[in-house]
């Protein structure tokens, strides 16, 4: 099949979203309130979504692997989490005033991730890390701040640098060019150069702030020793390490990615899965660190580093899903983890096999329950987000919406996929076979 065949089917599938983007498109700008979820030619609209499966306007079942963003490693509405919702918002959806079950939230953190002594909720990740780098500042009296190239931490000012291909060229209007000048960017998994840029600022630099595994950016997992490389540069020099876990926190495992990689950040930020599929940011650090943001041990505003939470930090509906969750993942962390992590490999070596085997050229990155699948030119890997930025996105994109509009296979185009806990292997087998009846369609040999 051409592209011009999947594409016709999805269209002929999908009227009534042409129709709800058409009106869409009349009230917010691209017709989204989120820039990565249009897709041409134009987004499926959900009314509904159970388990492991999305349930459009028009009637269609899509099997999900974009999972809310990688957030929903139960799936969607478990019940376990639907019905503790049920019992909370019968008592209130926000107070505005402190409530027990942020304690409770906040108790179920620090026993999975001892080095959070204290921490802030907000409502989003990239609160979460402009409070990072804030407190990171605060702390050193320092003002630059090192990042990964591709790296994504949010749409907060101060980290909206090299974010987008090509990352030599500033991201847009409205960033004020003053910001750029104290953000360093590095080459992710190339310890040498990073090294080397990091020692002509290491007298300004405040913090090194990095996702142990790129995720926005491509799927791509560190290479051995580069994130203790980092790590390393950061104590000797008086410098914060910042781990970014905003993805990989209860994702990767259940004490997060400084678990896996051994790691022991100075600050590191939460979201996502922590709240259950409600909005969430957490920053989380030492005593020492976070009781520079102590209101009541410093009132004195210019001893005290500014960093809030918002209206709606620590609201009682957010804190009791993210409870319920963190519950759930205690109580069964045995059988989740190996689940889920079986499934990615699965994935990834299946995808690899199939592709290899038509000699269609590709590498698929990730690790534990998450993967993407890059076309690529020649045999060259895939290490950073250069290498991504630079692969074949047209492919992707159309391999994507082949599983979308024949199979009811559903990842938010150009963005990895993630295994949640309702998956099983016979999923993983329709994907296998989903996609070895792309590439038998001749689909890549047409693009």
């Amino acid at each position: 099949m051409k592209y011009d065949d999947y594409l016709k089917k999805y269209e002929r599938k999908t009227g009534k979203s042409r129709r709800l983007y058409s009106r869409s498109a009349d009230i917010f700008p691209g017709g989204i309130s989120h820039n990565i979820r249009y897709f041409e030619p134009y987004p499926f609209y959900v009314n509904s979504a159970k388990g492991k499966y999305l349930r459009d306007v028009d009637g269609n079942r899509y099997t999900d692997y974009w999972m809310g963003h990688w957030a929903l490693i139960l799936g969607h509405s478990p019940a376990v989490v639907s019905s503790a919702l049920a019992r909370q918002v019968r008592n209130g959806t926000l107070y505005g005033v402190v409530n027990d079950v942020s304690v409770k939230l906040g108790e179920a953190i620090q026993k999975f991730m001892p080095r959070a002594e204290m921490m802030r909720f907000c409502s989003t990740g990239s609160e979460a890390t402009m409070y990072a780098v804030r407190l990171a500042r605060a702390k050193t009296g320092r003002r630059v701040i090192a990042k990964a190239i591709g790296g994504w931490h949010g749409f907060n000012t101060t980290l909206m640098q090299t974010v987008n291909y090509p990352y030599e060229v500033e991201e847009g209007p409205g960033l004020v060019q003053d910001e750029g000048q104290y953000v360093e960017s590095l080459q992710f998994n190339d310890l040498e150069s990073s090294l080397k840029v990091l020692e002509t600022i290491k007298d300004d630099l405040a913090c090194i702030i990095i996702e142990p595994v790129l995720g926005g950016a491509g799927c791509i997992p560190p290479v051995a020793g580069y994130l203790q490389g980092l790590q390393e540069f950061a104590k000797k020099n008086d410098v914060l390490f910042i781990l970014d876990e905003i993805v990989t926190g209860f994702r990767l495992s259940p004490n997060g990615a400084a678990s896996v990689y051994g790691l022991e950040p100075d600050l590191f930020t939460l979201g996502k899965i922590c709240g259950g599929g409600l909005p969430i940011g957490v920053v989380c650090g030492s005593k020492e660190l976070m009781s520079l943001a102590d209101p009541v041990q410093r009132p004195d505003k210019e001893a005290r580093c500014a960093i809030g939470g918002g209206t709606f930090s620590a609201n009682p509906v957010t804190m009791t899903a993210g409870l319920a969750t963190l519950d759930f993942l205690k109580k069964n962390k045995g059988s989740i983890y190996p689940k889920i992590s079986r499934l990615g490999e699965m994935a990834r070596n299946g995808l690899s096999k199939i592709f290899s085997d038509a000699k269609i050229p590709c590498r698929v990155t990730g690790t534990h329950s998450v993967f993407l699948t890059h076309f690529v030119s020649d045999d060259r890997s895939i290490a950073n987000a250069t290498d991504v930025a630079t692969s074949d996105k047209k492919k992707l994109i159309q391999y994507h919406m082949a599983l979308m509009a024949e199979h009811g296979m559903f990842f938010l185009p150009t963005k990895m996929g993630a295994v949640s806990y309702v998956h099983e292997e016979s999923d993983i087998k329709k994907l296998l076979s989903a996609t070895q009846d792309i590439v038998d369609s001749g689909l890549f040999k047409q693009t």
